[in-house]
């Protein structure tokens, strides 16, 4: 029997290709908001990752009335006492690009030692059915920032953040090898294996799946 597809609650289309390489590999597929003409943000103000995944995740199934995996998800610096976190997508002010961000990030560290410049990228992956029930799955990856970009994949903060094991940032390494070890692949693995599990099953089936 064919699944329904899920929805993944994102417009970054870096996210969006990552959820839906990873939900294929499980044999499910996916539905984005661009698929369904849905083109209002969700306003995220939780003060934390979990209360915004899981605002966005209930949002958009209530909106589309379809089982949402949304995330929240940011990166910790530890000389700047965890920041940007939650914030990392509006870090250095408003209307900034991906590059804007990571130049403020790199002023922000001017003049701090390789060695305090240690890092971690966060992901809340959450699954929401339509009634408002909800779970949520955290993933992490740590590395440090280095103080000039590398590379030219990835999105976000990715040309800054060196990942040691693969002795480079995650700009420079393939979608395969980053979802591999990244946050937000760690969190939506969790996703999937849920899905996938007799709890899951559970969950999905009370939403009509």
């Amino acid at each position: 029997m064919t699944r329904p597809a899920l929805l993944i609650a994102s417009f970054n289309p870096g996210k969006t290709r990552e959820l839906r390489a990873l939900l294929e590999a499980s044999g499910r597929t996916a539905l984005t908001l661009t698929d369904l003409g849905i083109r209002a943000p969700y306003e995220e103000t939780g003060a934390t990752y979990e209360e915004n995944g899981v605002g966005k995740a209930r949002h958009y199934a209530r909106l589309a009335g379809k089982v949402t995996i949304a995330d929240d998800s940011g990166l910790e610096v530890d000389a700047l006492g965890g920041a940007p976190g939650p914030l990392s997508a509006r870090y250095g002010g408003p209307g900034l690009d991906d590059d804007a961000r990571n130049r403020a990030l790199l002023a922000a560290l001017d003049g701090v030692p390789e060695r305090e410049r240690g890092a971690r990228y966060v992901a809340v992956a959450v699954v929401a059915r339509p009634d408002g029930e909800a779970r949520s799955f955290r993933g992490e990856c740590a590395g440090r920032i280095v103080t000039v970009p590398r590379g030219a994949l990835g999105f976000g903060y990715d040309p800054l953040f060196f990942y040691p094991p693969y002795g480079a940032t995650l700009a420079e390494v393939s979608d395969e090898r980053k979802h591999a070890v990244s946050h937000r692949g760690a969190a939506f693995r969790l996703v999937v294996e849920f899905l996938d599990s007799p709890e899951g099953e559970t969950f999905l089936a009370t939403a009509g799946w």
